[in-house]
């Protein structure tokens, strides 16, 4: 659909995505999974022979938000470079030599009235992606959802507006390669707020799936409004915490590159939990590399004593996702005490233990509720990627169907396939 079909009233623009997104799905369903590969390694080819015309579409975009006065946050999550072209198309690469995932057994077994039964998987159908600043998640989502057999709707925010539409032209070229139609993947043609509504309400019942990606405002939209199911997270309030018997080096490296990395991902560390016994050894070296990095710190009345540039942390900050280069840090009696202010203010996405107690590791993992644990290791390896899927659609923080980062095997459903010869049932 062109921009100037856009002109239309949204709802009738919208009722024609819903329509032609089953017609993507029908054919997603039953193509093979050559066809799929092919699509995606193409689009990666065409993503990479087009970075030029998509660099130049970012830099409208990034002009546009610096207009704004858009957070320093924001805009490193909208900004693309060579290097993240770079990481796209290894993503999309990455993807597209996924074991297809579609009609794989995932059990099977015999009844002893000897049928046999198998449970397979299937595609969900048409997915509806909404997101923000984020221009990867364009080409991330509609790989993942070809791969996993299928259509995607697309709706970025108006700030990735041009950034979305150069990737998409590429993701089509791969989809005309594979002879797929190019109703697999749509990227809604308005910036018109409507359209977000009309995906929620489920278009005529085209949708099957919402996957929100973007701020705590959108999400809860999202989450309130939703008439379809959702994947979703509302937001990323992450917990490092130090135990008593943490190694300093790692303790020191892993909360730096936990916190600091990215500051404005949903992995990134939002509280530091140190244990009381190591205080005077650990928490200095920590809170320094930190500063050092331009870190603000915001602390408890044990940490306001010992550090001398942190400011006093608020009731509010134990709940805050900051998104920036600031971090809360509380001094805790013990791991159970830990985990108790994790279960607290935690938003159940991402923690980490650093510690070489295995019995204390073992605690923090059966009693902490979040979808990703991590032991001795940066909160920022929360990612699809880094999991091995390719890539991911989003983090679920829910626990039905899918749960931590959703890639290609939670973008299935199932059915059983049972197998008889004659039987009939008494």
């Amino acid at each position: 659909m062109s921009l100037a079909e856009a002109e239309r009233p949204v709802t009738e623009v919208m009722a024609e995505i819903g329509r032609n997104a089953r017609i993507g799905a029908r054919a997603l369903a039953i193509a093979s999974p050559e066809q799929k590969q092919r699509a995606l390694a193409v689009a990666a080819g065409a993503i990479n022979a087009h970075r030029k015309a998509i660099l130049a579409a970012n830099a409208k975009d990034m002009e546009a938000a610096q207009a704004k006065g858009i957070s320093k946050a924001f805009l490193d999550r909208l900004l693309l470079t060579d290097a993240r072209i770079d990481g796209i198309v290894e993503a999309v690469k990455t993807i597209a030599d996924l074991p297809d995932p579609i009609g794989a057994t995932i059990a099977e077994w015999d009844r002893p009235n000897g049928l046999h039964i198998e449970r397979v998987r299937t595609p969900l159908g048409v997915i509806g992606v909404i997101f923000e600043s984020r221009p990867n998640v364009t080409a991330d989502a509609g790989a993942l959802c070809i791969k996993s057999g299928n259509a995607v709707i697309l709706r970025g925010g108006s700030d990735s507006f041009h950034s979305s539409h150069a990737i998409v032209d590429c993701m089509l070229d791969g989809l005309h390669a594979a002879g797929l139609p190019v109703e697999c993947l749509q990227l809604v043609p308005t910036t018109d707020r409507a359209a977000v509504g009309e995906m929620l309400k489920g278009l005529d019942g085209n949708i099957d799936v919402i996957v929100p990606r973007g701020g705590k405002t959108l999400v809860a939209r999202v989450q309130d409004e939703a008439r379809v199911p959702v994947f979703a997270h509302l937001e990323g309030l992450v917990h490092v915490y130090i135990d008593k018997s943490a190694d300093l080096e790692k303790a020191v490296s892993v909360t730096l590159n936990a916190k600091m990395r990215r500051t404005g991902i949903c992995g990134a560390a939002e509280t530091l939990l140190v244990h009381k016994d190591v205080v005077a050894t650990h928490l200095g070296p920590i809170i320094e590399a930190l500063i050092a990095k331009g870190c603000e710190i915001r602390g408890d009345a044990q940490v306001m004593a010992l550090i001398p540039a942190a400011k006093p942390a608020t009731e509010e900050d134990w709940r805050t996702e900051y998104e920036d280069a600031i971090i809360s840090v509380k001094v805790v009696d013990d791991v159970a005490a830990a985990i108790a202010h994790i279960e607290h203010y935690s938003s159940h996405h991402t923690e980490a233990i650093i510690s070489e107690d295995l019995a204390a590791v073992e605690k923090f993992f059966n009693e902490v509720d979040s979808a990703i644990l991590l032991h001795n290791a940066s909160t920022q390896f929360a990612d699809g990627g880094e999991f091995g899927f390719g890539g991911e659609i989003g983090i679920a923080t829910g626990k039905m169907h899918a749960r931590g980062p959703v890639g290609v095997e939670q973008l299935t459903s199932f059915k059983y396939r049972i197998r008889g010869n004659g039987q009939t049932r008494p």
